[in-house]
């Protein structure tokens, strides 16, 4: 078993996250507690994000402090997708990662499932997970490797929104230009 802590602080240096990873032979854990702001509202939120030893998303669950709402979504590896209470959810079809924009860990989980070489790239769908709203949606998006375990482009393929990432050895954010810098 590998425990890696993390902690990143928004561009800004107004939000604080740490995050636990930790990595056994079947499964991979993420859990992380995040203080920030968004749109003018202050939060703290929670996530813990399970995955198989390939880096497919399995489980994903949100909550914030201060309210009862949360989301609990379980994946099956394959793209299909349902509710905690097991109801299932044909909309987040295809998609195998998740991506929640108020972490730059969840970069990490493409990053590492795809393993691409230098100069490839993947066309993904993610199930994107908005807070403090705690919208559900799929978001189509790019990663191509510019330097295998250091340098990755991220697109946005509904938006022009396009930034190089660089990453460290296990494929944490290091540096995510105007948004995230790592601190430890």
């Amino acid at each position: 078993m590998t425990t890696i802590v993390a902690r990143w602080r928004d561009w800004a240096g107004e939000s604080l996250q740490h995050l636990v990873l930790t990595q056994g032979p079947d499964v991979i854990v993420a859990e992380a507690v995040v203080v920030g702001e968004e749109e003018g509202a202050r939060f703290g939120a929670h996530f813990r994000i399970t995955c198989d030893a390939d880096w497919r998303t399995r489980r994903v669950e949100v909550d914030m402090a201060g309210t009862d709402r949360r989301v609990d979504l379980h994946g099956d590896g394959a793209g299909r997708w349902r509710d905690g209470a097991g109801k299932p959810l044909p909309e987040l079809n295809g998609a195998i990662d998740v991506d929640l924009p108020l972490t730059p860990f969840t970069n990490t989980l493409p990053i590492r499932r795809l393993n691409l070489g230098a100069g490839q790239s993947a066309d993904l769908h993610m199930v994107y997970i908005v807070l403090p709203a705690f919208t559900v949606t799929v978001d189509p998006q790019r990663y191509v490797c510019l330097e295998k375990l250091r340098r990755y482009r991220y697109e946005s393929l509904d938006s022009d929104f396009m930034r190089e990432v660089e990453v460290d050895s296990d494929g944490l954010v290091v540096t995510y230009p105007d948004l995230y810098r790592r601190t430890l």
